[in-house]
């Protein structure tokens, strides 16, 4: 079993930057793809970012160019730096954690990321 345990969030001004980090414990870190999902009110959670087991990035075109996923393997630890911060990515950020060919199956408890125009 993996815990996830995600922090880094906050209220920022539009165009500002925040860092997410997100520790799992539990688990092979190093074996599994990564994820970072946002759920915004009344909407349906998205894909932000996800890096694999190998180091494979993918990002939603609503983020790319502002936002970099990246992991430290041996500090069981996956970030999502954030910049150029917009007030629609406002919303409730989760990390989540999937043996490679799976779906997600480990979810943080999400941080609150909070951008003011």
């Amino acid at each position: 079993q993996v815990q996830l345990v995600e922090s880094g969030g906050g209220s920022v001004q539009a165009g500002g930057s925040l860092r997410l980090s997100c520790t799992a414990s539990g688990g092979t870190f190093n074996s599994y793809d990564m994820g970072w999902f946002r759920q915004a009110p009344g909407k349906e959670r998205e894909s932000v970012a996800t890096i694999d087991w190998s180091g494979i990035t993918f990002y939603a075109n609503s983020v790319k160019g502002r936002f970099t996923i990246s992991r430290d393997n041996a500090k069981n630890t996956v970030y999502l730096q954030m910049a150029s911060l917009k007030p629609e990515d406002t919303a409730v950020y989760y990390c989540a954690a999937k043996v490679p060919s799976r779906k997600y199956d480990y979810w943080g408890q999400g941080t609150q990321v909070t951008v003011s125009s």
